[in-house]
């Protein structure tokens, strides 16, 4: 009977789960992600949470029951510093991500990589607001097209075509908007071009006024 006795069933005694599972997680921290089974995967999660709340408080007594765990000095400092310059503290929890490899050949067991996720966690509230302006644009794109179709119907009528859909009416017209953006690009370049010499003008002056200063 497995009284007392919560977790999965890993196929070893209860030493040598302890060791294996202390194991991973120090491999986890070590290397950022893990190669293993799936059950050892979901069965360290909770032990890789505890490491990153201890290290997340970064008192002493946090930093010994991290040591305590992992029994490597050396590797608790450094996820404690990496913690300290900013990991995880935007992000509550879910500090892991699994990702399914499909059957290991020979024993047909279930294959995963484990790794720690680092990217910054965006909140939900700015993530429903990038949604609604995503929405927004899209609805706004047919708008668009029908302005288009509107100004193409116009050059249409301009031109004296009456009947839509012939040929000679559709390469008219667009030739009718080449045109006109050709012409609203060299209405542009002359704006810029009028913009440059302004300014150029207005260096040259406040050049001579500072020379005249200069003088005098």
């Amino acid at each position: 009977m497995r009284h007392n006795k919560k977790g999965r069933k890993l196929g070893t005694d209860w030493s040598h789960t302890k060791a294996m599972k202390r194991s991973l997680v120090a491999a986890l921290f070590l290397n950022d992600r893990i190669k293993t089974v799936e059950s050892r995967a979901k069965e360290i999660r909770p032990q890789v949470d505890k490491v990153i709340t201890w290290a997340k408080r970064g008192d002493l007594h946090s930093r010994r029951l991290a040591i305590a765990y992992l029994n490597d000095k050396e590797l608790v400092r450094e996820i404690f510093e990496k913690v300290a310059q900013g990991m995880f503290q935007d992000r509550p929890g879910g500090y892991t991500r699994i990702m399914k490899l499909g059957p290991r050949k020979g024993d047909n067991a279930p294959m995963v990589i484990m790794e720690l996720v680092t990217e910054p966690c965006v909140p939900k509230a700015e993530r429903k607001a990038a949604a609604e302006k995503k929405a927004a644009t899209k609805k706004a794109a047919p708008k668009k097209v029908a302005k288009k179709a509107e100004k193409s119907e116009e050059l249409a009528e301009n031109l004296g075509f009456e009947d839509d859909g012939k040929l000679e009416q559709i390469e008219a017209v667009d030739a009718a908007e080449k045109m006109e953006a050709v012409e609203e690009a060299k209405e542009e370049a002359e704006k810029a071009e009028a913009k440059a010499a302004e300014e150029a003008e207005t260096v040259d002056a406040e050049k001579i006024e500072e020379e005249k200063a200069d003088v005098k």
